[in-house]
């Protein structure tokens, strides 16, 4: 054992126990790492630096942002509004349609941000079901990370051992080379959730941090006594509505309903439009409508105006709650609205927001609101725009912002582009599937189309790239390189050797898949990769084997992060919400990673044949060009 060798060995040590007690935190690590090695004379500053060239970082990068697009435009947001209405109340269903949805959301973008998007979709599914959240947080965080056994593009070890093969100078693997395995992984996933749920907490989470807030739509819609009030109406083609601005109409004032939003037709989907003045109604559009006083004979408006009524999927239009929202907003003391009435006061051209109910004291007034006139701590709930309604404060309005509901956090940034992000998507697949394109020009290709249908913007694109992920790898692949030139990789290879030497194929591929799913438990996977990959594809090489079964041994134990609530950020969100204890993931996790282990080791042989004399595997593809 060289000088060098044993320098890098110390610094894996150090760098295993930092991440380990999580001091620094790992992007820190990596840097230390990355800085200390040149600095020792173990690499020259291009090899430390190599990583920045690395076209799997560029990718990653990448693929961070198509994920944010998915985000934005509601795509991941209307897969959780589906599962909800699919699944209704049945739980059996529930379990096996979250996993598959977050598995395949997971297997094209960042599991730990479906796993962050899925979190409330499933409290809101438990509350609305009575179901515990504790009986559906663990088969999320175990969906979303079997999706990382699905795609090459599905999580960064994947990226990571498919580049080291390559570095090696083999062909790399399929886009979709791991979905032979994570399938089955997913199948016995949900059968073993069915079964251990029994075993998981049935408390109803509202002790746990971030269980839903008291404040939400449906809470404000039953306080102020809405859920009568709204309709939804089509304007015909005979309709007297139809070429007419709403400043012209005021339907308020002559009718007494207010409009909220027009939904248009628009080339690829329906666009949700705010009301204003200058809005001249057409054929075909669709009125979201609010009655403002019990008097107000809707019947006679409908035949009145020529319009349809549409059928309602939700209470006063929550099911529009990405685009338009609620506020409590308070009238306070020397406001200039004192003493006026909502429309002598003109709030909503003056503040892009529709006020449809007030409360004075304690209880709402059931009176109509046309003729209340405002005074000071009078509270109004207001509906409009979530940006209008975020501005309420910033603006000289008259008006102070009091509280926005949990469904806030629920907005579209890019509404009513989800079409488009799909598009994007699918183009980005096709090109990785086919293989007309290298992955990385792939995932460019699929950004710059989400920046030009502005699903993206280069400061959310910026934002939505985990830079600390990315530092991570960077900083790490260093020691791939460190120990290869320092023979520690042979020395590792050596040593795993022996001791699985009389073990056969099988047996090797079993030590490989423990020892980098053990390592996954004190440091992150995508680290565990970086070190394991070499090493297994020494092994393969001192056998006289093919790397591709050692390889892939090494992503799928990667993703095995069941066992403990800091194996992954993925694990770590749920322990809240799902009002979990470390023995929890213990004792549902460990069985279920002895099953992956056992489903690798039987099926990974038998579909990438070890031996070099067999046929080319259709798993493997030929070197980008």
């Amino acid at each position: 054992m060289t000088t060098e060798l044993i320098i890098v060995l110390g610094l894996l040590v150090a760098a295993i126990v930092m991440f380990a007690i999580n001091r620094p935190r790992m992007d820190a690590v990596a840097l230390i790492m990355l800085t200390l090695m040149p600095l020792l004379g173990i690499i020259p500053v291009r090899d430390a630096l190599a990583g920045f060239a690395d076209p799997n970082i560029v990718l990653i990068a990448a693929l961070f942002v198509i994920g944010d697009g998915l985000v934005r435009t509601g795509v991941a947001r209307w897969l959780g509004d589906w599962l909800s209405i699919k699944a209704g109340s049945n739980e059996v269903k529930l379990t096996a349609l979250l996993m598959v949805v977050v598995c395949g959301l997971g297997s094209m973008m960042s599991s730990t941000a479906v796993t962050a998007i899925f979190i409330p979709v499933a409290l809101r599914i438990a509350q609305t079901t009575g179901t515990s959240p504790g009986r559906l947080m663990m088969p999320l965080s175990f969906a979303a990370l079997i999706s990382g056994m699905m795609t090459l593009v599905a999580t960064a070890p994947n990226l990571v051992v498919n580049s080291e093969l390559q570095r090696s100078g083999l062909d790399g693997f399929r886009f979709f080379s791991f979905t032979p395995f994570g399938v089955p992984v997913l199948i016995l996933g949900i059968g073993y959730m069915l079964i251990a749920r029994r075993w998981l907490p049935a408390g109803d989470g509202s002790a746990g941090p971030s269980a839903a807030p008291r404040q939400t739509l449906t809470e404000w819609i039953k306080e102020y006594d809405l859920a009568a009030r709204e309709h939804r109406l089509r304007v015909s083609e005979a309709s007297s509505l139809v070429g007419r601005s709403l400043g012209e109409l005021d339907l308020r004032a002559s009718s007494g309903v207010n409009i909220i939003a027009v939904e248009r037709r628009g080339r690829l989907s329906n666009q949700l439009i705010q009301p204003r003045p200058a809005l001249e109604l057409r054929a075909g559009d669709v009125l979201l409508l609010d009655v403002l006083g019990a008097s107000v004979d809707m019947a006679a408006v409908v035949e009145r105006f020529s319009l349809t009524p549409l059928p309602l999927a939700s209470d006063y239009f929550s099911d529009r709650a990405q685009e338009i929202g609620l506020a409590e907003v308070i009238v306070p003391y020397g406001s200039d609205l004192v003493e006026k009435t909502v429309v002598e006061a003109g709030l909503r051209s003056r503040v892009g927001a529709t006020v449809i109910g007030m409360r004075r004291g304690t209880k709402a007034c059931s009176a109509s609101l046309l003729d209340q006139r405002l005074r000071e701590g009078d509270t109004l709930l207001m509906v409009g725009p979530w940006k209008r309604l975020e501005r309420l404060n910033a603006d000289d309005n008259g008006l102070q912002l009091m509280r926005l509901p949990v469904e806030v956090k629920d907005q579209l940034a890019a509404p009513g582009r989800a079409p488009l992000a799909v598009i994007s998507l699918a183009v980005v697949l096709v090109l990785m599937i086919t293989g007309w394109t290298p992955n990385v020009i792939a995932a460019l290709i699929g950004c710059l189309m989400m920046g030009a249908f502005k699903c993206v913007t280069m400061t959310s694109s910026y934002r939505a790239i985990d830079w600390k992920t990315i530092v991570l790898i960077v900083g790490m692949l260093p020691f791939s390189i460190a120990l290869q030139k320092t023979g520690g990789v042979d020395l590792g290879a050596g040593a795993l050797n022996a001791v699985t030497s009389n073990l056969g194929v099988h047996g090797t591929l079993a030590a490989i898949f423990v020892v980098t799913a053990t390592l996954g438990l004190f440091i992150s996977n995508t680290a565990t990769a970086v070190l394991m990959a070499p090493v297994a594809i020494a092994i393969a090489k001192d056998l006289g084997m093919s790397p591709y079964p050692f390889g892939m041994t090494v992503a799928l134990a990667a993703s095995t992060a069941f066992m403990t609530p800091v194996s992954s950020p993925v694990n770590t969100l749920v322990v809240g919400p799902g009002n979990y204890r470390f023995g929890d993931f213990v004792r549902i996790g460990v069985p279920f990673s002895i099953i992956v282990l056992l489903v690798t080791v039987l099926m990974v042989p038998w579909l990438l044949p070890p031996d070099l004399q067999a046929p080319p595997s259709i798993l493997i593809e030929d070197p980008s060009p």
